[in-house]
């Protein structure tokens, strides 16, 4: 295994798992991403079959996505001041609880969809004291030289781990129904919060304590100090609004009307648009450039959503097939170089709150996507709706560039 030694005395591509504690943080991670993928899976399709409704899992999506904002600063704060580790596991504990809530709801027939909604929302509420703590211990479990290394396998880890977990739940969704796959996501954050127990990562470097408010004035302030900072999250938040939003509250219909096909093709395109990502992760791992990240990192992102288009404008499903796999391909480059560029030029003292200001205005206005798109699809096409959105997310990934100080650098 190529552990350090590479070209230009760079570490290499598999320099990370050198370090015990990223091996514990990669694993449980691992398991805990596959859980999650067939969760989504899962939950797209039996809200798709409880309400036949176009618009039904947008808001499903909104419900979850508007809690996780509502606590996803606030976790930033919390990370940078305690163990970022227990504020894992805690998460991790508390969405377990509520998704064996999810499965008790589906074994007693008591499932609708203001259930699901109620319980998405305190499964994003959980899910925004997790994203900051996590994003701010890679840099405690690795050395600086390996951040490339370490972003890259997180990557691939979330990625191919959505290979198999749509597999998974497309193949036990029809067999033993959604409840299956609830208990499969339970386990997941329970071996995760196991594996993040038994990790020792160093300690943050200690900052003044300011109050909560106070500090993430300071994260605030830092962020719009650094121009490919703020308009990065300034473009996701419109793009993810315009983009990803209707992708991910309307592809179901889409695969169901559009390609006539049922819950293992819709599985089958998240499955292939994470081999993509993990394909891109890898080719970032062996490449991590150091000159024009910021270029290379936001023209991959908006060359991905090409893909949307494709989809959208596309009769024939292996068309789409192809189109997801090149999404895959770019994000997964354009992610690996974001969190490189994050974790190793952000100061450590300050990286959770700026990464919960990177999720919470990327994610901003993703709950007003999802409803747009449901409101959007009960008057035209589904199709139409993804394809506008691609449109806009090819254009408006490539204004910031158009500033010479944003696509120099770094």
């Amino acid at each position: 295994m190529e552990a350090a030694g590479s070209e230009g005395g760079r570490p290499g591509t598999f320099a990370a798992f050198a370090s015990r504690d990223f091996r514990l943080l990669w694993g449980g991670q691992t398991i805990s991403f596959v859980g999650d993928a067939a969760f989504v899976i899962a939950v797209g399709w039996r809200v798709t079959a409880l309400t036949r409704s176009p618009g039904a899992l947008g808001f499903v999506l909104a419900a979850e996505s508007v809690a996780m904002l509502a606590t996803l600063l606030w976790g930033g704060v919390l990370a940078d001041r305690y163990s970022r580790r227990l504020l894992m596991i805690s998460s991790d504990l508390a969405r377990a609880v509520v998704v064996v809530i999810f499965f008790a709801v589906e074994v007693t027939g008591h499932v609708n969809l203001t259930a699901i909604i109620i319980l998405s929302a305190c499964f994003g509420a959980a899910d925004g004291f997790f994203q900051p703590a996590f994003g701010g211990i890679v840099t405690l479990v690795v050395e600086t030289p390996m951040l490339p290394s370490a972003s890259s396998w997180i990557g691939i880890a979330r990625q191919g781990s959505a290979v198999l977990g749509p597999a998974i739940a497309g193949g036990l969704y029809g067999v033993a129904g959604p409840a299956t796959v609830w208990a499969i996501e339970a386990c997941s954050f329970v071996i995760s919060a196991g594996a993040l127990w038994l990790a020792r990562p160093r300690r943050a470097e200690p900052h003044p304590q300011l109050g909560l408010r106070r500090e993430l004035a300071v994260g605030f302030r830092y962020v719009i100090s650094v121009p490919w900072i703020w308009t990065g999250i300034a473009a996701a938040t419109v793009i993810l609004m315009f983009a990803m939003a209707p992708y991910t509250a309307l592809l179901p219909r889409i695969v169901h009307s559009h390609y006539h096909r049922g819950v293992g093709a819709y599985a089958l395109l998240f499955s292939l648009m994470s081999a993509g990502m993990v394909a891109g992760s890898l080719v970032w791992a062996k490449w991590h450039p150091r000159r024009n990240r910021v270029l290379i990192c936001f023209a991959s992102f908006g060359v991905n959503d090409l893909g949307i288009v494709v989809l959208a404008l596309s009769p024939w499903y292996w068309v789409a097939a192809a189109a997801v796999v090149w999404r895959g391909f770019w994000i997964g480059i354009g992610i690996s170089a974001w969190m490189t560029l994050i974790n190793e030029l952000v100061p450590e003292n300050l990286l959770s709150r700026v990464l919960s200001f990177d999720y919470f205005g990327s994610f901003a206005l993703t709950p007003v996507g999802f409803v747009i798109a449901g409101v959007a699809a009960a008057a035209v096409a589904p199709t139409t709706v993804l394809a506008v959105g691609g449109t806009i997310g090819v254009l408006c990934w490539f204004v910031p560039l158009l500033n010479r100080g944003v696509r120099l650098a770094a």
